[in-house]
C-alpha cells in the first residue's frame, strides 16, 4: 500500500535522528547544523520516494526567508523560517554574515518541517544565572580567551556575559576592544 505524503512525512518525523556533530568551543556545547539534518534525511529519500529541498529568498536587504519542502512529485509540504542578517556583527565579513544567517534559516526551516526539537541544546537550557558563572579576572588564561573571542572571532560583550560575570572595569575594557574591530 502506497503511503500519502503526510504519512511519509510522519514516518520521517518519528524515525529521524539528526546528530549534533558540531561543537561550539566557546559555549562548550554540541549542536546540529542544516548539513547534519540533510545528511540524516538521505536514507529516507529513496525508501519513501520523496525529495527534500531548501529554497531561500531575500525579503529585504537583511531578511532571509528559508523554505524547506518535501515532495513526492505530486504534493508538497512546506515549512518556513525567517531570519535577519546582523549587519553590525563584528569580526565577520559581509558574506560571512549572510552565510551565517542563511545556515541558521535553513536549519530552522528543516527543523520545523521534520519536528526537530532543539530544547535540549545548550542555548535553550542555559540558565544564564550569575551563580553558575565564574567571575572573569584580568591576566588569566580565561581573560586571554575572551579577548581572542572578541578580537578574532567576533563575539559580543553579551556573548561573554552568558559565560562570565564581568565587573564594570573589565566590561569597559572589553567594550573598548569590541569597538575597535
Amino acid at each position: 500500500m502506497e503511503h500519502t505524503l503526510n504519512e511519509k512525512l510522519a514516518i520521517i518525523q518519528t524515525e529521524l535522528k539528526a546528530n549534533k556533530s558540531r561543537y561550539n568551543s566557546f559555549g562548550k556545547y554540541n549542536f546540529r547544523s542544516a548539513e547534519d539534518i540533510l545528511e540524516s534525511i538521505k536514507p529516507f529519500l529513496l525508501r519513501l520516494g520523496v525529495t527534500v529541498t531548501v529554497n531561500e529568498r531575500y525579503l529585504s536587504d537583511a531578511v532571509i526567508e528559508s523554505k524547506a519542502i518535501i515532495t513526492d512529485g505530486l504534493q508538497k509540504i512546506k515549512a518556513t523560517s525567517i531570519v535577519c542578517v546582523d549587519l553590525e556583527q563584528k569580526g565577520m565579513a559581509m558574506p560571512q554574515r549572510f552565510g551565517s544567517a542563511s545556515s541558521y534559516g535553513k536549519k530552522y526551516a528543516l527543523g520545523n518541517l521534520f519536528l526537530i526539537d532543539d530544547t535540549q541544546d545548550a542555548d535553550a537550557t542555559n540558565k544564564h544565572d550569575k551563580e553558575d558563572k565564574p567571575k572573569l579576572h584580568k591576566d588569566t588564561p580565561n581573560y586571554k580567551k575572551v579577548v581572542d573571542a572578541i578580537t578574532e572571532k567576533g563575539y559580543s560583550i553579551d556573548d561573554i556575559k552568558t559565560k562570565y560575570i564581568l565587573d564594570k572595569q573589565i566590561q569597559a575594557e572589553l567594550e573598548q576592544l569590541n569597538s575597535r574591530k
